[in-house]
């Protein structure tokens, strides 16, 4: 007799990598940038005026990571809850329907992920203003009424002025304010588009979604418009965005050096290229991260110029 080959056991660290997997996938990385972004760039606006105090930026850096990663988990709940989320969904972090996890265990780890960023709040609004306490907690209440809620925002047209407003604008004011002491007309203008390639975020979601969400009843705004105005209104989002920053430059409010954000125009293209002619949501998962893609090159971009301003 031929003796029999056992077969190996999984290695403890596979196992141990692909559970960290399901967690991190859980937190939808791909859009944390859209957090990331803001804190940088309200910084970098900062940094003309008043020396940066480090504990600030990285306190408002990883609260508003958190803040995004538990907004992306009550999304998965709710949306598991309400029918929309199955195996063969595009689009998601998949823990609940794919991976296992259980629906409290994700709204256990949001609710934790929002009381860390409590805990930075404090440290924020005690070497700030104590006002921005409300200012937060504003914030993360429409993060969880976002998808939570009798009436979620994001089954209504007003996602992407939601969203582009306190996961854009919001957090540059925010991120300025704590080092500086003040919000000025420079900082409001310059946040504008990421105000608004937030909210083309968004959008570009709801364009992937359109079919599915139109047969649960939401009321997004790419269903009100239909799939071409959609991406119309897409690409114009993107051309006011770049034309924003000129027209600051034009009235020397800012510096020529942010024309730098040019070099993020091939990935808007792309993105509205890609969502042409597309029905289906996986087909339409590249132009979706070319949405997501030209928002973070951009608002880097935007920081390298306002740094090189600044140094230059």
């Amino acid at each position: 007799m031929q003796p029999q080959l056992k077969q190996k056991s999984s290695s403890p660290v596979v196992e141990s990598n692909q559970g960290f997997r399901k967690w991190w996938q859980l937190t939808r990385p791909h859009t944390l940038t859209a957090a990331f972004v803001p804190v940088l760039l309200g910084t970098a606006l900062a940094i003309q005026e008043h020396t940066i105090h480090i504990g600030l930026f990285l306190a408002m850096l990883i609260a508003s990571l958190l803040i995004q990663a538990a907004t992306n988990m009550f999304n998965e709940y709710y949306d598991y809850k309400r029918g929309l989320d199955n195996e063969d969904s595009v689009g998601i972090g998949g823990a609940i329907v794919r991976d296992g996890i259980t629906p409290q265990a994700v709204m256990r780890l949001a609710f934790s992920f929002y009381g860390v960023a409590l805990l930075l709040g404090v440290y924020i609004c005690s070497q700030s203003s104590w006002w921005l306490a409300v200012v937060g907690l504003v914030s993360m209440a429409v993060g969880y009424l976002y998808t939570g809620g009798p009436k979620p925002i994001a089954y209504t047209p007003f996602g992407e002025i939601f969203a582009g407003f306190f996961m854009g604008m919001l957090i540059i004011l925010i991120s300025f304010y704590i080092q500086t002491g003040t919000v000025d007309t420079i900082s409001i203008l310059v946040s504008i588009p990421i105000f608004i390639l937030v909210g083309a975020i968004l959008l570009s979601n709801n364009i992937r979604d359109l079919d599915g969400d139109k047969e649960f009843g939401r009321k997004t705004l790419a269903i009100l418009l239909g799939r071409k105005k959609a991406i119309q209104l897409l690409a114009a989002m993107f051309i006011v965005s770049f034309t924003w920053v000129f027209v600051l430059m034009a009235l020397q409010l800012t510096s020529p050096w942010l024309a730098i954000v040019l070099l993020s125009a091939p990935k808007a293209f792309k993105a509205t290229k890609g969502f042409i002619g597309k029905s289906m949501p996986i087909e339409m998962m590249p132009a979706m991260k070319a949405t997501a893609q030209t928002n973070t090159i951009f608002g880097f971009l935007l920081s390298i110029g306002l740094f090189l301003g600044y140094l230059l």
